[in-house]
């Protein structure tokens, strides 16, 4: 993707990342859910069009999307959707790629929350080297006539019990809606999407007022020089702390508020 699509996907993303921080959203079933909005896009060749036509506001873009999706799926991917649809996408096929990125991602953050995020990458990287070695099976994963169902039995008899359940629906999603990718590509990409989701480091930000788009960014690009991989930032407002910012990376706070301060003066003083 480049231009207008790079910047929609990456908000997108972002907006993932906070469905992901909230745990009453059941991230298996959003990735289901994400799953049949692709499938969906990537049939109706003039819906697409329209929810990404520049010509139509985003607020428009963003309601046809509401009252298409409204019962079919959960608030969370209808709002998820509703977002993507109100930015600027470069090619209407950007939008159907991106929402299936999503969709991994969403089974990658349920993966994560089970403590399984390595397990499924390791799997994924393992079935890849399998697949390529093995002209047998990866001819009967790819064949063009084959029906999708007796695509996903095989992989089913190959990986059920054997993987885990993310694994194999990420697998069986790639191969019976290859969407015109090699099987080894789309496996290198789903591989790629977990280690990145794996090098993720989240960081709990603490502050007394609503940081501006400007401190936020500066922010993160800060936390990701010092340690070296991307940082998410989970951000809270809390006028306790007065002044400054309190992070917390794991067991690892920074904290940088005048309350601190204060409280470290007078220890000092009182010791």
């Amino acid at each position: 993707m480049s231009g207008a699509s790079r910047e929609a996907l990456a908000s997108a993303r972002e907006s993932l990342d906070a469905l992901a921080d909230n745990t009453s959203v059941d991230a298996a079933k959003l990735a289901e859910e994400l799953a049949a909005v692709t499938a969906l896009l990537d049939r109706e060749v003039s819906l697409r069009r329209v929810l990404t036509d520049p010509a139509q506001s985003g607020e428009a873009k963003s309601e046809l999307a509401r009252r298409l999706l409204g019962g079919q799926v959960g608030d969370a991917c209808a709002d998820l959707v509703a977002g993507m649809v109100r930015s600027r996408w470069s090619r209407s096929r950007d939008l159907v790629d991106a929402t299936e990125e999503l969709a991994s991602g969403a089974d990658l953050i349920a993966a994560e929350r089970a403590g399984d995020l390595d397990d499924v990458e390791d799997e994924l990287f393992r079935f890849g080297r399998i697949v390529t070695s093995t002209a047998d099976l990866r001819a009967a994963l790819t064949d063009k006539v084959a029906e999708k169902s007796a695509k996903a039995g095989l992989l089913r008899e190959l990986l059920g019990g054997r993987a885990n359940p993310v694994t194999e629906r990420l697998v069986v999603r790639l191969v019976t809606a290859p969407r015109g990718r090699s099987l080894e590509g789309g496996l290198n990409a789903l591989s790629k999407l977990a280690a990145d989701r794996r090098d993720r480091m989240v960081a709990e930000v603490t502050s007394a007022v609503p940081l501006s788009d400007q401190q936020k960014q500066r922010l993160g690009d800060a936390l990701a020089k010092l340690y070296g991989r991307r940082v998410h930032l989970n951000l809270d407002v809390d006028p306790e702390v007065i002044g400054g910012i309190q992070v917390r990376i794991g067991d690892e706070v920074i904290n940088g508020t005048i309350a601190d301060r204060l409280a470290e003066a007078g220890r000092r003083m009182a010791g």
